[in-house]
């Protein structure tokens, strides 16, 4: 899976460039941002406007992302599509991810209430 990667500050912000992340793209998906999180200390904001489709292998990657990172928090989710979004609500998810409903909300500090 292509990962498109920016640093803003001191905030790392990973684009997955595919429609889906589902049981094809999750241990790619996985692999690929333990090496992209590797050393990095701030927050990791994953911009998840491109994907339209999230299976639960690919809730179980974003998870294992999570706890890769060690400290609650540090991975923060973003621009949700709609399906991905019903899909964080259905699991409880957004009451583990901090989510904003925009990549500029979150740079600038707004966030949507969990839960």
């Amino acid at each position: 899976m292509e990962l498109h990667v920016e640093t803003r500050g001191e905030v790392l912000v990973v684009r997955p460039e595919g429609e889906r992340l589902d049981a094809v793209a999750a241990i790619p998906f996985k692999e690929q941002m333990r090496g992209l999180t590797a050393g990095h200390r701030g927050p990791v904001v994953l911009d998840l406007s491109r994907v339209v489709f999230l299976d639960s292998s690919g809730l179980g990657a974003i998870v294992a992302v999570l706890k890769s990172l060690g400290m609650p928090g540090r991975l923060e989710l973003a621009e949700l599509q709609p399906n991905v979004d019903k899909v964080m609500r259905l699991t409880r998810m957004d009451t583990v991810f901090r989510i904003s409903s925009s990549l500029a909300d979150r740079l600038s500090g707004g966030w949507r209430d969990a839960g």
